[in-house]
């Protein structure tokens, strides 16, 4: 009978984590495009989401690219910016609530931001405007970026939740789910369609030098 208690105490708490939500993001796109990246985030119904910062995230910079391009983290995750070209970057953004400048910085340097306040923040360089990158801070520390084919995995408590999925392309998009155990999520679907690419600002909100778009 001692083994069997001692085999419960075991199992229970593995069971008390066992709780999984899964799903796939469809997304509808242009003829010959490619979806882009989702970000899914799930915040419990009648109540608060638990305070649980992220652990530190790298998001870097090399051959003038940010990446990966799409993040998603929880609201207080500090965010490190390597510049890992040969070359001179300047990571910046001005989205509302999450607005923010590193300055000029040399390769191998790095500096890091945290975001603190909850929401979509779309990241340029000041320098090469073809840098571009998506960090969505969400309320909650259950998110996750999908994979090539729009798949998700969420490891959470028993529960019910409001799921957000976005896109850099799309509006997001709710649903409100009830997990138990292994719950697959009602349908999420994006819709790229009607994007349009337009060029953005420096970070002083003026159009970037004719010069900076014929850099090799």
């Amino acid at each position: 009978m001692t083994w069997i208690l001692m085999l419960a105490a075991v199992l229970l708490p593995v069971a008390a984590q066992a709780d999984v939500l899964t799903g796939t993001v469809t997304t509808t796109v242009r003829a010959g495009n490619q979806p882009a990246p989702v970000v899914v985030y799930a915040e419990p119904l009648g109540g608060a989401a638990p305070a649980r910062e992220g652990k530190p995230v790298t998001l870097s910079q090399r051959n003038k690219a940010f990446a990966p391009r799409v993040l998603g983290v929880p609201v207080g995750t500090v965010v490190s910016f390597p510049n890992d070209d040969d070359i001179f970057h300047n990571v910046f953004s001005l989205s509302p609530g999450n607005a923010f400048d590193l300055g000029l910085y040399r390769a191998g340097a790095s500096k890091s931001r945290t975001f603190a306040t909850p929401g979509v923040v779309r990241i340029f360089c000041n320098i090469h405007p073809q840098m571009t990158a998506l960090v969505v801070a969400a309320p909650t520390p259950w998110v996750v970026t999908t994979g090539p084919d729009g798949a998700w995995r969420l490891d959470l408590p028993a529960g019910r939740y409001r799921l957000t999925a976005i896109s850099e392309r799309a509006a997001a998009v709710t649903a409100d789910v009830a997990v138990s155990g292994a719950t697959s999520s009602p349908p999420l679907a994006l819709d790229e369609s009607a994007f349009v690419a337009v060029p953005h600002t420096n970070k002083f909100g003026k159009p970037y030098p004719a010069a900076a778009y014929k850099q090799p």
